[in-house]
């Protein structure tokens, strides 16, 4: 072969060989632009979801404290409910205590 031939090849060799590495390089920068679109895409998921996980704990916390705020409003109406029963079965002591001191107060 002349040297004129190998040149020639080895030209070419080059002239592929940088084809082949722009086409890798090219394929790496659109494999890396997926990659980013991808995570970008997951990261976004992730915000939406915790998002959603953030509202559905607070439902459940409004839900929890309604639940003790009707608890605790139950309580009072019971304890109230059970002082006016206890009262009214004390009036008629009371009443008969107070005449016994008014009785000894006018007998005085």
């Amino acid at each position: 072969m002349a040297n004129n031939e190998i040149l020639s090849e080895i030209k070419q060799a080059e002239q592929d060989a940088k084809i082949a590495v722009d086409a890798a390089a090219e394929r790496s920068n659109s494999e890396i632009a997926k990659a980013r679109s991808v995570a970008r895409q997951i990261i976004d998921d992730g915000e939406e979801q915790s998002v959603k996980s953030a509202h559905e704990a607070a439902r459940k916390g409004e839900a929890e404290i309604a639940e003790m705020r009707a608890s605790i409003i139950q309580e009072g109406v019971d304890a109230s409910e059970s002082l006016a029963v206890k009262s009214q079965s004390n009036i008629p002591k009371a009443t008969k205590y107070l005449l016994g001191e008014f009785e000894r107060e006018i007998n005085a």
